[in-house]
């Protein structure tokens, strides 16, 4: 399990096939109301537990892409984290995540492209034990860093 480089992020040269980062991220009403307003997305499947509790849900979930996107803040904070660019995800959803849940996002670099300055990375997420998702992403990351600036 690697931590977020020291400089916000990783270049391309110090990145090595099988390495993990994580986040842990509590699913919170509040997560879900920004979230919703963020995406104008109000399914009531998401936004009101009556109608909810009447779908095959039997209850308020979380919307699949606001789990994912614990995912994206993995790949842009910590691996391969500042710099890195987003060019596909896949996504495949198992299992829903409700109000309280604590989402687990994992990624790994699976590959690495030196020529093209590209990375995949295999993204999963868990509640518990539970696999609730998983995809694959295509990044571009710097090759070098940015000169700090004169003071």
């Amino acid at each position: 399990m690697i931590e977020p480089h020291p400089s916000g992020g990783y270049i391309l040269e110090e990145l090595a096939v099988g390495m993990t980062a994580e986040k842990r991220v509590t699913v919170t009403e509040q997560r879900i109301g920004a979230f919703a307003e963020a995406s104008d997305d109000f399914n009531p499947v998401h936004m009101d537990e009556a109608f909810a509790s009447k779908t095959a849900y039997r209850g308020r979930i979380a919307h699949g892409l606001l789990s994912a996107s614990f995912g994206s803040a993995v790949v842009g904070t910590i691996l391969p984290g500042a710099g890195a660019i987003y060019l596909s995800q896949t996504l495949n959803f198992h299992k829903p995540v409700r109000i309280g849940d604590v989402v687990l996002a994992r990624v790994t670099v699976a590959t690495i492209d030196e020529a093209a300055a590209r990375v995949v990375l295999t993204c999963e997420g868990f509640v518990g034990e539970d696999m609730i998702m998983d995809g694959e992403a295509t990044v571009r990351v710097p090759r070098r860093r940015r000169p700090a600036k004169a003071g």
